[in-house]
């Protein structure tokens, strides 16, 4: 989790269910469908969204897939980002190099595996956070989450291409029951492996008012697996992972 998508893809999900049915889902609604673990692809989450809201005819997926598109990059997506004008421009970092800098210090090999489109992943990774050619696993790369095969491909070739009994610890950090339970199915398909879930609450649950709807949405991170909660990606140290690796 670097980056608050809740005014960018979260609200180019309400924005795409509204523009075929006329009802804006609230943040809670949205929430609650991710907490199924089922919904980590958005485009999929706006159709389940318009079906659970009796929404017919619902709208044919590249239609709906175009629409939700110049909603976030309101321009071409395999063009150049100067030109992007929609909710893509809204996202603030959750963390800066300086964080992926301190994890190589301590000789901790890190990458990405993202339910985001390659050039949004791409662009916030290498233009926005500075990196320089990220291991990166992105929409397209691997079946969607929970599927592991994304997160273990990229674990493997961070370890030096073998995983199981004596490869390094695997920690995977993400804040959605998906990314949770992607940890839960790699643990099915590789028992020998040590893996650790590592999870936080979206951004726009961290406020007063909404303590309680965060309580709920980590209750539902533990129950799905989660190993450690953390209160933000930026808290997590090279020290406190390193430690909670040696436990795995």
């Amino acid at each position: 989790m670097i980056r608050d998508v809740g005014g960018s893809y979260r609200r180019a999900l309400a924005e795409t269910v509204h523009h075929y049915s006329g009802w804006r889902p609230e943040p809670a609604c949205i929430d609650a469908l991710k907490g199924e673990g089922r919904w980590n692809n958005d485009w999929e989450a706006s159709l389940e969204l318009l079906r659970r809201r009796h929404h017919a005819p619902l709208p044919a997926f590249d239609d709906l897939v175009e629409v939700f598109s110049g909603f976030y990059f309101g321009g071409d997506p395999a063009g150049d980002p100067a030109g992007w004008q929609g909710f893509i421009g809204s996202e603030p970092l959750l963390v800066d190099g300086g964080f992926f800098a301190a994890l190589s210090a301590a000789g901790i090999a890190w990458g990405f595996v993202s339910g985001a489109e390659p050039p949004s992943a791409r662009y916030v990774l290498e233009q926005r956070l500075g990196l320089v050619r990220p291991p990166l696993i992105a929409m397209g790369d691997a079946p969607d989450k929970p599927d592991p095969s994304g997160l273990l491909r990229l674990a493997a070739a961070l370890a030096g291409g073998r995983l199981g009994q004596g490869a390094p610890p695997v920690a995977y950090l993400g804040d959605t029951v998906a990314d949770v339970l992607t940890v839960g199915q790699a643990r099915q398909r590789l028992p020998a492996q040590r893996l650790l879930s590592l999870a936080v609450a979206p951004p726009h649950l961290h406020t007063p008012e909404l303590r309680q709807e965060r309580h709920r949405y980590e209750r539902g991170l533990r129950e799905a697996g989660a190993d450690r909660l953390l209160r933000s990606t930026a808290s997590l140290t090279p020290a406190d992972l390193l430690g909670w690796l040696q436990e795995a």
